[in-house]
């Protein structure tokens, strides 16, 4: 592969006051999938000192994401407490039961809790980023989110909090959002074969907003199946996976991929994914349809 500017030591400014590589990493799989097999604690740990290692210093993590008693923020804590150089972003919204059922969203007066469950889980006094999580782990539902947020905003008043995010929102709940209180971060759907959030991720573009998508090398019900992408990956000796990680990053300068995995193999590919130059003949292909 030949050098990229798109490189795990470019970063983006959060906020415009807080540094993170472009190249982060998302910890929704070191426990285990959810409701399946758990993750070897000790594995967990060295992947995500491993990622640490590599440069993506940005992780992305949830109280919600865990498998049977294998929790993702234990596993940070116990890989990386007290986390030097290292930004912790969390989400709130999603309600799930001891044993993994998805049961409800949070209410205004339950979120709070929420962000405190996460302070507590990581051992931190601050988070550096909270996103308002919607419509739990389906579909954007379009709904006001203000109540909501305004919550986040409070707990951001208080020092609780660094940052505030969005995700998983339609443009009208982004836009409402904006109106309560500074968005630093939106956190939706969005990969090379799932560009259905363009006009968004320009839009975060223009405003200096991260956007860092979530599914970006597939997942949920998107796989990285499509001709044009296997032209793309065969012709720099790529997988399709390093491919959709090297898209984003020239999609837009505002976005910061977090791709996740509990395998060091897969960890060290995503990595080398940055190191991936995709010239405009490559962007063309990839631009519309699979």
């Amino acid at each position: 592969m030949t050098p990229s500017p798109h490189s795990p030591a470019l970063t983006y400014e959060l906020g415009g006051t807080t540094t993170v590589p472009r190249l982060g990493f998302g910890a929704m799989q070191l426990p285990g999938r959810w409701n399946g097999p758990a993750v070897d604690h000790a594995t967990a740990v060295a992947v995500a000192r491993r990622a640490v290692e590599l440069g993506a210093v940005h992780i992305d993590t949830a109280a919600f994401y865990f498998s049977g008693t294998n929790r993702a923020n234990r596993v940070l804590r116990d890989a990386l407490h007290p986390y030097p150089g290292v930004t912790l972003a969390t989400k709130v919204g999603p309600l799930r039961t001891p044993t993994g059922e998805m049961y409800a969203e949070a209410a205004p007066d339950q979120l709070r809790p929420a962000v405190e469950q996460n302070l507590r889980e990581l051992g931190v006094d601050v988070l550096d980023l909270v996103y308002l999580r919607v419509g739990r782990l389906g579909p954007a539902v379009a709904e006001p989110l203000g109540d909501r947020f305004a919550v986040l905003a409070e707990l951001r008043e208080e020092g609780l909090i660094r940052h505030l995010g969005v995700s998983n929102v339609t443009h009208e709940q982004f836009a409402e959002a904006r109106t309560i209180a500074p968005v630093a971060a939106v956190q939706n759907r969005f990969g090379v074969l799932d560009q259905e959030h363009s006009a968004l991720v320009d839009e975060c573009a223009d405003a200096g907003i991260a956007f860092m998508p979530f599914f970006a090398l597939g997942g949920g019900h998107t796989t990285l199946l499509g001709d044009n992408l296997r032209e793309v990956a065969e012709r720099h000796g790529a997988t399709v996976f390093q491919v959709a990680v090297a898209w984003g990053l020239a999609r837009s300068p505002s976005i910061v991929q977090i791709p996740g995995t509990s395998s060091l193999a897969h960890l060290e590919e995503n990595v080398a994914a940055a190191q991936l130059t995709l010239d405009e003949d490559d962007m063309a292909l990839l631009r519309t349809t699979p």
